[in-house]
């Protein structure tokens, strides 16, 4: 058996080990991310963003409900630990703000604002691995879209509360930008996706934006989610509004070499999946052991189906079923214990691990929510422009 079919197996192996107790208002779980460890020590926390404007906090073994953040005027628009501090959490909100919490602390206040201009609706964001740099993306208004950035440095320490920009691109897209993820190990380096169809790779240690901008990638499509992986993390992937799926080799810029290592238009109609279907894509997942990317789609009653890619195509690896009883909206792998964390539109956040047993046998209720919820959680413009490059 290759480092790879292991893998596969490993990942359809993986049971439910916690499920978390439902909140006394139910909401639907739209991001998820885990502290990063400090060395030979396991995550400690995961922090939620859901779609009733609160942040939630959990015990990341045990998935006990922590503390909550909900002094939130606008959408939330994912959540990041700080890379260096595991305490540390950041959240994106439509009222133009990133804010900074210390879980250490009772306080619902922030311990720092990151603001942004008048105008600005942040619709995505992420943190660099160095934690040196915020940069967050911004709804279209008029006619401008924005990535903005910050010095993310002293932010549990800074006597000030509210920080001002250091600049913006403006130039690279020209829709709303959906996505943004940092390089995992270059703190330089930074791709943004649009629902203009564009993937942008950037070096921010370039002095402006034009020469900043190493790459332009276009899927055709509105972007909803993008990722590095690779060795090195030379490649980037994205997925669409519209279940399309696009993996580009950026290692090979300076050759010869096409970069596209797959397009598929619609991955539904693509990955075969016996007696069952796929409705959507959540996100993705590079295995670094075995140099294997992974997507992860659902069905609307909260089957989870793990795709395995490769430059041929895309295959069923395994499907996760018995957790969640409606879509799943958010994912996260953690790659120290080799475990997953799902979250989805019935309240329910999930810890998955290979061969776990959940001691709990009372099945948790199909709690599909109402309408209401809908209504607060962001649905991206559908008409798509696209440029090339």
């Amino acid at each position: 058996m290759t480092a790879v079919e292991r893998i596969e197996e490993q990942l359809a192996s993986l049971c439910i080990a916690k499920r978390s107790t439902l909140s006394e208002e139910p909401a639907y779980l739209l991001d998820i991310d885990v502290s990063k460890p400090a060395q030979s020590e396991s995550s400690r926390f995961v922090a939620v963003s859901c779609s009733n404007k609160s942040i939630r906090v959990y015990n990341r073994e045990t998935l006990n409900f922590l503390r909550e953040y909900s002094s939130h005027p606008g959408i939330l628009n994912g959540v990041r630990f700080a890379h260096t501090c595991d305490s540390v959490v950041f959240s994106a909100c439509s009222d133009g703000t990133v804010k900074c919490w210390d879980i250490r602390l009772a306080a619902q206040k922030a311990v720092q604002v990151f603001s942004g201009y008048p105008s600005n609706i942040f619709i995505s964001f992420d943190i660099n691995c160095s934690d040196l740099i915020i940069c967050a993306g911004t709804e279209k208004v008029e006619k401008d879209t924005f990535l903005v950035f910050w010095d993310a440095r002293g932010v549990t320490n800074s006597a000030s509360t509210t920080k001002e920009p250091l600049g913006v691109y403006s130039e690279s897209h020209n829709d709303d930008i959906t996505k943004i993820c940092f390089h995992p190990i270059k703190p330089n380096l930074v791709v943004s996706g649009s629902t203009d169809g564009l993937v942008n790779v950037f070096d921010i240690n370039e002095d402006n934006e034009d020469d900043a901008l190493i790459s332009t990638c276009n899927s055709d499509s509105s972007v909803s989610f993008i990722g590095w992986s690779g060795k090195d993390y030379r490649q980037i992937y994205c997925m669409t509004h519209d279940e399309g799926f696009c993996w580009w080799d950026i290692a090979q810029l300076d050759t010869e070499e096409p970069i596209t290592l797959l397009h598929v238009l619609d991955v539904r109609d693509t990955v075969c999946i016996e007696n069952d279907s796929l409705h959507y894509l959540v996100g993705g997942l590079y295995h670094n052991k075995a140099d294997k990317l992974f997507l992860i789609g659902g069905t609307s009653t909260g089957s989870i189906h793990l795709i395995s890619c490769g430059t041929a195509g895309l295959s069923l690896a395994g499907t996760l079923r018995g957790g969640h009883s409606a879509a799943v909206r958010s994912c996260c792998w953690n790659p120290t214990d080799e475990s997953l964390l799902t979250g989805g539109e019935d309240a329910q956040l999930l810890l998955w691990k290979p061969g776990a047993v959940e001691r709990s046998l009372a099945k948790k209720a199909s709690m599909k929510i109402a309408s209401s919820v809908q209504k607060r959680v962001r649905v991206h413009n559908s008409s798509l422009k696209s440029r090339k490059k």
